[in-house]
């Protein structure tokens, strides 16, 4: 059954890159989850500065359109739910570090150590941190996990 879903799953975004593309849009995930009767169909949308509410719904248009004018999703009903990109999803792409330069965030490595730093810099192969004061550069290839750190009191430069 999860392999069926992983398919239809992988065929949907393979029909929605090219038109959300056309929108300035990346399709960061889809997924397709049992919700009883229906399905639930959620779309993760993000771009370089982030994205709008406005953007968030032409986006939900255009993947509805695409969708009905498609035969991937079947005869089942679905509901469709189209997002931004969280914070809570990991960094996985170099875009995704590109798009959190300046944020903190949390990494583990594969040697299972861990470390918290502030993202420099990013190029497509690694990110630049700021970790206790010390620039370490960090080759993608070592991250198993990185979380960016919610922070509800930093003060921005504007601020200071």
């Amino acid at each position: 059954m999860s392999v069926n879903r992983t398919t239809t799953a992988e065929r949907i975004e393979a029909e929605l890159v090219a038109p959300l593309s056309a929108q300035g849009l990346d399709v960061e995930a889809v997924e397709l989850t049992p919700a009883g009767k229906r399905r639930v169909l959620r779309v993760a949308v993000d771009k370089d500065g982030g994205v709008t509410l406005d953007e968030v719904a032409a986006a939900t248009r255009e993947v509805s359109r695409v969708l009905d004018e498609s035969d991937v999703m079947g005869q089942q009903p679905y509901t469709l739910e189209v997002t931004s990109r969280g914070v809570d999803r990991p960094l996985t792409l170099p875009r995704h570090w590109r798009r959190n330069l300046d944020r903190l965030v949390k990494l583990t490595l594969d040697d299972g150590s861990t470390l918290k730093g502030r993202i420099l810099g990013a190029t497509d192969e690694t990110a630049v941190l700021d970790v206790n004061g010390k620039h370490r550069e960090i080759p993608y290839a070592r991250v198993q996990k990185a979380l960016v750190q919610v922070e509800f009191n930093r003060k921005q430069k504007d601020d200071e």
